[in-house]
């Protein structure tokens, strides 16, 4: 017997050559003696998804940037320069990774929301705020829902808007888009939401002070109508601080607790769309309560509490925001501006109707009580 017959198996017998072509001679372990499976499927997500993750959040660094230098929205900055790349969003490579981006990360964007509020700003607000607030979510989303059949488009497509317009802008329309039923036009439906509200909202940012000045109302008055009118929570900021920090802090919080009816507004919504049965043929059931909403009920209770520090949430609610820039990103990835250019009037006419509602509503209730 040789000595290497003493001393072991050669080395041909220790390694596998999955292929000598592609490998040529480098020695490829079993798997193993190299990973655990558990650890393997880790790898191999992250090789799958990586690509168009990596777009998405170079995207939003890029539109967190353009936003900080230029004053503009940073989720229109996001939607437009995510269609920008609309080329790389359909590429096979890419494609798990940007819907990963606009789904799963969107959800955990949504979830982490509850990071910035507490129900001690809500009570604060008093009950007549907090109704007129709720009515303003409800009516227009009502409203929303009947003008899409009036102008013959789909009723979901109108509970999209309507929510977006009366809850909190592009967070809302990429919330509730992610309950809705599946449908071949849903990111084309999603972006177009967005830029409406995103323009809209900046448009009302500019002119709903100067409409509260011309009404003569007060500074709280005024904080009430910005905070429950105005569709996304940065142009509140803006608005409400541009008048009075009086008005500002108003603003502020009405706006918050528009942002916390999220929650009831998509529970509603998905037991709604789930009990129809519209769901397609053989797809599975989605859970009755999502679990980003419970991620958003514990974050509210454990902020309520106090039981974690202010500066923790803080930071918290900052990942939610770049959680939700990215999957912005990622939607407007998936969009073709030519199928934009495809939508026609109606949908533009929505929007602005049910930011009509809203305002004729909140307008009416401050000046005629």
């Amino acid at each position: 017997m040789s000595r290497l017959d003493e001393t072991g198996p050669s080395l041909s017998d220790q390694f596998a050559f999955s292929s000598y072509d592609s490998l040529e001679g480098v020695p490829v372990l079993a798997a193993s003696e190299t990973q655990a499976p558990a650890a393997r499927r880790l790898v191999i997500a992250v090789r799958r998804l990586a690509p168009g993750l990596s777009i998405a959040i170079l995207v939003a660094l890029a539109a967190s940037w353009l936003a900080e230098h230029y004053g503009a929205p940073v989720m229109l900055f996001a939607l437009l320069l995510g269609m920008a790349v609309n080329f790389v969003g359909q590429d096979v490579r890419c494609r798990p990774g940007i819907d990963f981006a606009a789904r799963t990360i969107l959800r955990l964007g949504v979830a982490l929301l509850g990071a910035r509020i507490t129900l001690e700003q809500a009570r604060s607000l008093g009950t007549e705020t907090l109704l007129l607030a709720t009515a303003g979510v409800v009516v227009t989303i009502l409203a929303g829902w009947g003008l899409a059949r009036a102008l013959r488009l789909r009723a979901d497509f109108g509970v999209l808007t309507g929510g977006a317009v009366a809850i909190c802008g592009a967070s809302a329309a990429l919330a509730l888009s992610s309950v809705l039923p599946p449908s071949p036009t849903r990111e084309r439906d999603t972006v177009l939401t967005v830029v409406g509200v995103t323009a809209l909202s900046t448009i009302a940012m500019v002119v709903y002070p100067l409409i509260a000045a011309a009404l003569g109302l007060g500074d709280v008055e005024t904080g009430v109508f910005l905070g429950a009118t105005i569709h996304d929570v940065a142009q509140v900021v803006g608005a409400g601080y541009g008048v009075s920090k009086p008005t500002g802090d108003t603003a502020t919080l009405v706006k918050l607790f528009r942002v916390a009816l999220l929650l009831p507004t998509i529970l509603v919504v998905a037991l709604i769309f789930r009990s129809r049965g519209v769901a397609s043929a053989g797809a599975r059931t989605p859970p009755l309560v999502p679990a980003f909403l419970v991620g958003f009920v514990v974050l509210v209770a454990v902020n309520s509490l106090g039981v974690v520090p202010a500066a923790a949430m803080e930071q918290v609610g900052g990942a939610s925001r770049w959680f939700l820039v990215t999957a912005i990103a990622a939607v407007g990835a998936k969009t073709s501006l030519g199928e934009l250019a495809l939508v026609g009037w109606k949908p533009v006419l929505l929007i602005v109707l049910e930011t009509a509602v809203v305002l004729g509503l909140v307008l009416a209730v401050l000046t005629l009580t």
